[in-house]
């Protein structure tokens, strides 16, 4: 078992996607539009439901982007963002020449807490003397958010929410698809994801009026004349024919794709049941249904593990995320916001065993490049940050493979 590499998150590719690539060859539609990105979009669409629309992008991040352009979000302007974030939801803020505001996660979900949000507003308006332009909550590892409390605020304030779904596709609230809350939704089909395209995303819209500006604008904001006239910034975001082809196959194994995470909750929640110091984080009540795009778990810090003391004794070489990153050497062993010993200890152990984990995401109100934003706190996502870990979930963990990762995991704890 520890000869083969077991996997954080990799999208498991069917054999329906050669079909379409190759359709995609045989007519000649090797360009960002064409019959598979039309189809790919229409079976979003009918996926989401709600008569939400959707346009296929070339990534999650550019989805964030559209929106908030969409929004009018420009520069000088604020938005409010989920700290307890990967870094895409945070950035296109700044492309923008905005802010980000980061707002702190509440204990049950982990995403944006609301308590927080209102509080955020009302202190933005005293402050500037103007609302925030738009509010980013995230649907962190597939958890569904409080989006009830969010979207009540959203109305109150009259402050649009763009969703950042990217981990959270097929996830629900009170049986309502993520992504179809607010006015805009994003998608991502990143390798890792759920469903891939290899890259790419999406931006669901709430009618066809929204779905063919945000299209405007992601093909390089073209005017009706017999040449080129541009009126207004655009950017060549559309998703290619190519991939939308891998997209069309890959929504035929969806469900199963999200069936099987849920089942690794299922397997992980037996196997750990009687481990003490390690919580597997589930839905909050019958409310929620997480599709589990990761299974994470927070590790008591007084659980001790075999190496602890050693755990950053070398720098690590590389980037978390994919041997193909390109990274500048840390400059120390320690940052001021890091995983606890054991957490770190755990991971290098599984990583010896073959098995690939890692930290949560570090809090957005924690990153150096962000240190100027002002952050509405309350110590949850630096909390699950230093005690928290992702274990492997993608559709090619088995349930004998769970059961090798916990083994490795009850084998570096000392008794």
């Amino acid at each position: 078992m520890a000869q083969n590499r077991i996997y954080l998150c990799l999208a498991h590719m069917s054999g329906e996607e050669q079909k379409f690539i190759q359709e995609a060859f045989d007519t000649n539609w090797v360009v960002p539009l064409g019959p598979n990105v039309n189809g790919f979009e229409a079976d979003l669409e009918k996926f989401v439901g709600e008569d939400k629309k959707v346009v296929a992008l070339s990534a999650g991040t550019a989805a964030v982007h559209l929106a908030l352009i969409a929004c009018g979000v420009g520069a000088g302007d604020e938005v409010l963002c989920q700290s307890f974030t990967f870094c895409a939801s945070a950035n296109p803020i700044t492309y923008l020449g905005a802010t980000p505001i980061f707002i702190d996660s509440e204990e049950e979900t982990w995403n944006m807490d609301p308590v927080l949000l209102e509080k955020a507003i009302i202190d933005r308006i005293e402050k500037t003397g103007k609302k925030p332009k738009a509010i980013v909550p995230v649907y962190l590892y597939g958890m569904p958010a409080k989006i009830d409390e969010i979207m009540a605020i959203s109305r109150k304030y009259d402050i649009p929410v763009i969703e950042d779904a990217a981990e959270g596709f097929g996830s629900k609230y009170d049986g309502k698809v993520c992504g179809t809350f607010g006015k805009y939704g994003v998608l991502s089909f990143n390798g890792n994801k759920m469903i891939t395209t290899s890259g790419g995303g999406a931006l669901i819209c709430e009618d066809n009026a929204a779905k063919n500006e945000i299209m405007f604008y992601a093909t390089q904001a073209r005017e009706a004349y017999p040449y080129y006239q541009h009126e207004h910034i655009g950017y060549n975001y559309r998703m290619s024919n190519i991939c939308a082809g891998i997209g069309r196959g890959q929504m035929t194994v969806a469900a199963d794709h999200i069936a099987h995470h849920k089942h690794l909750c299922d397997v992980y929640r037996e196997l750990l049941a009687d481990v003490e110091g390690i919580t597997l984080h589930e839905n909050p009540s019958e409310r929620y249904d997480s599709n589990y795009w990761l299974n994470t778990i927070v590790i008591d810090p007084n659980l001790k593990v075999i190496g602890q003391e050693h755990a950053y004794d070398t720098a690590v070489q590389g980037a978390v995320g994919g041997a193909g990153s390109v990274v500048h050497a840390a400059s120390s062993l320690h940052t001021d916001c890091e995983p606890n010993a054991n957490v770190e200890a755990l991971r290098i152990a599984l990583d010896k065993a073959g098995i690939e984990a890692r930290p949560l995401w570090k809090p957005m109100h924690k990153q150096p490049v962000f240190a100027n934003a002002p952050a509405y706190t309350n110590g949850v996502s630096e909390r699950l940050f230093e005690q928290g870990m992702c274990l492997p979930s993608g559709p090619c963990v088995s349930d004998d493979d769970a059961r090798y990762i916990v083994e490795q995991i009850k084998a570096n704890i000392v008794r």
